[in-house]
């Protein structure tokens, strides 16, 4: 999530890429990417401009420092959101409990014909939720973490009920907003030719330099 000095624009403008998980998410992720388009696009031009190689220094400097402020407001964004969504999660369910209703049951792992899976697997899975991490949230002296994440893929491939159960409430909060921002959708758990929901743990454990 820190910022890339001077990001090919046309690329850039042309694909903005989206979460796919959760409506909330993707709108604070539309949002800030605008704002880190606009920002990389009116220090290019300032940076073009500018002739002396000092100041074309100060500019890349300047410009790092606001891409790493707007991470850091970003992430706030983020965890607002993250509360937002799991409130209206947890109202949910209390809805449902209200009525007489309970969320269907997942199905034991043996009953099911096709378990969910992300695109790519495992590997990909933990990896792209590493590169979407804000690392600068964890404190410098902690240099290892883990914890398990344990969520819901419902029926159209998208997750839901994340939760991540380890000892470090920072690295927890900013797993589950990593896994809301995933750029893909998985394959959802099959019984007899119909989608189902399947709760999925994916172990998580990072090192930090």
């Amino acid at each position: 999530m820190s910022g890339k000095f001077f990001l090919l624009l046309l690329l850039f403008s042309a694909k903005i890429t989206f979460a796919q998980q959760n409506e909330e998410f993707i709108s604070a992720k539309k949002y800030f990417d605008y704002q880190r388009y606009m920002l990389n696009s009116e220090f290019k031009k300032k940076f073009d401009k500018e002739k002396d190689r000092s100041a074309k220094v100060a500019i890349k400097d300047d410009f790092s420092e606001f891409m790493k402020k707007l991470d850091s407001i970003q992430n706030t964004a983020f965890i607002g959101t993250l509360i937002k969504v799991k409130n209206r999660e947890d109202l949910q369910r209390l809805s449902y409990t209200n009525h007489g209703q309970s969320a269907k049951n997942n199905p034991p792992k043996t009953v099911v014909n096709a378990e969910a899976k992300y695109p790519g697997g495992f590997e990909t899975l933990r990896k792209q939720v590493a590169e979407i991490f804000y690392s600068d949230a964890i404190l410098p002296d902690q240099k290892y973490m883990k914890t398990n994440v344990v969520f819901v893929v419902e029926r159209d491939g998208s997750i839901s009920s994340v939760h991540a159960e380890g000892d470090n409430f920072t690295f927890n909060r900013q797993a589950e907003i990593a896994m809301y921002l995933l750029p893909e959708k998985f394959s959802p758990a099959m019984v007899n030719g119909s989608a189902v929901r399947y709760r999925f743990r994916l172990p998580l454990a990072m090192r930090f330099e």
